[in-house]
C-alpha cells in the first residue's frame, strides 16, 4: 500500500466513525412496545459518501498533501544518507583489499561507519514516528471536525441516524436520502472561515 493509499484509508476510517457514532438515536431495547413501534415509523435517515467527502472536503485534501510532501521528505533524507554509508563502506572494503589502512586506522573507520549506520536507523526510526504523530493528529482533527459539523448540522435536519457509505458497504440506498453534497459544502464553509484548524480546534 502507498503512502497515499495509506492516509487516504485511515482519513476514510476517522469519518466513518464519526458518521456511525454521531446521529444514531433508535430506541432503547427496554422502551415499551407501542412507543418503539411509533419511533420505528418516524425514522429519517440519511447517508454521506465517505470516498467523495475525502476527496472534496479541502481540510482533508490540504493535509493529505501536507503528510505525503513530508514523507516524500523523509524518503528523500533516508535515501541520500543509506546512499553516503554505501559509499562510504564500499571505499573502506577497497582501502582494506589494497592493504592501504592500518590497523588503528582501519579500526577508527570501521567504528565511525557502525556509528554512521546506527545514526541512520535512529534516525529512520525517529522520523516514522514522527510521520505516524502527526498522522494521528490531522486524522483525529478530521474526525473532530467532521463531527462537529455532523451534530450541529442535525439539530435542524433531526436525522435519526446518518450513515456512512464507502465502497459497497451499503448494498442500497435512495439518492433522495444522499446528503454528502450538503455535507461537503458545510465542511468546506467552515473550514474556509477558519472555524477548523489543522489541530482539530474550532
Amino acid at each position: 500500500m502507498t503512502k497515499k493509499n495509506l492516509f487516504y484509508a485511515m482519513a476514510v476510517g476517522a469519518v466513518a466513525m464519526t458518521l456511525c457514532n454521531s446521529c444514531d438515536k433508535s430506541p432503547k431495547a427496554d422502551a415499551a412496545a407501542p412507543a418503539a413501534a411509533k419511533q420505528s415509523q418516524e425514522l429519517k435517515l440519511a447517508y454521506v459518501e465517505v470516498d467523495s467527502l475525502i476527496t472534496q472536503y479541502e481540510f482533508c485534501k490540504e493535509y493529505t498533501e501536507i503528510l505525503e510532501k513530508k514523507s516524500r521528505n523523509i524518503q528523500n533524507t533516508l535515501q541520500q544518507k543509506g546512499q553516503k554509508l554505501q559509499a562510504d563502506a564500499a571505499n573502506f572494503q577497497q582501502k582494506l583489499q589494497q592493504n592501504a589502512l592500518d590497523r588503528p586506522t582501519a579500526e577508527r573507520m570501521q567504528a565511525a561507519l557502525q556509528k554512521q549506520n546506527a545514526d541512520l536507523e535512529a534516525l529512520q526510526q525517529r522520523l516514522g514516528t514522527e510521520l505516524q504523530e502527526e498522522t494521528n493528529q490531522y486524522n483525529q482533527a478530521l474526525h473532530d471536525s467532521v463531527q462537529h459539523f455532523i451534530a450541529k448540522y442535525n439539530k435542524t435536519k433531526k436525522y435519526t441516524m446518518i450513515f456512512s457509505k464507502s465502497g459497497d458497504n451499503i448494498l442500497y440506498a435512495d439518492q433522495s436520502v444522499n446528503i454528502t453534497n450538503e455535507v461537503i459544502a458545510g465542511l468546506n464553509k467552515a473550514y474556509k472561515k477558519g472555524t477548523v484548524t489543522k489541530d482539530g480546534k474550532k
